[in-house]
């Protein structure tokens, strides 16, 4: 293959979402995968201490990811109320597709199961974070710009 293809073929696969390209050329054996990419979401109902709660799939409620240093206290009024949207991935977090564009969402924007609320850029690819709940935003928990952790809340929609 040519290197001009090469690099036509890595852009496209970069831009399809396709998470697996097996490819072979005299024996012309092409696999395309694309795995379906969820939101994790964590609901926050009591006091937290020092731990986050990392849920993840095919786990439960009792497996906790401890990220903090003892250092940081959490009252009940700094808990927020409502759903929580998490980060799925680390990455750098953006509020808008661009810098010069609008934010996908702001606070007090009402928003739909499914829609955009931001971008977690990882590895040079931009992933979509959608809203896994009906409501209006209350609160953007991370800055513009800013990296984030698996798990992490980036949003609270009540």
């Amino acid at each position: 293959m040519e290197f001009q293809n090469l690099i036509t073929l890595i852009e496209s696969v970069s831009a399809s979402g396709l998470t697996e390209l097996k490819y072979e050329e005299n024996g012309v054996k092409i696999k395309l995968s694309k795995k379906e990419r969820k939101v994790q979401t964590i609901q926050v109902s009591e006091a937290l201490t020092s731990e986050t709660v990392a849920l993840t799939a095919g786990r439960n409620e009792k497996d906790i990811q401890s990220t903090g240093t003892g250092k940081e206290n959490v009252n009940e009024e700094n808990v927020p109320a409502g759903k929580v949207v998490a980060s799925p991935l680390v990455g750098t977090f953006y509020v808008a597709p661009a810098e010069d564009a609008e934010a996908f969402v702001q606070i007090g924007d009402t928003v739909k199961k499914g829609q955009t609320l931001a971008i977690v850029e990882a590895m040079k690819l931009m992933n979509e974070i959608e809203s896994d709940y009906d409501g209006t935003v209350a609160e953007v928990l991370v800055e513009n710009g800013a990296p984030v952790e698996y798990g992490q809340p980036l949003f609270r929609i009540i």
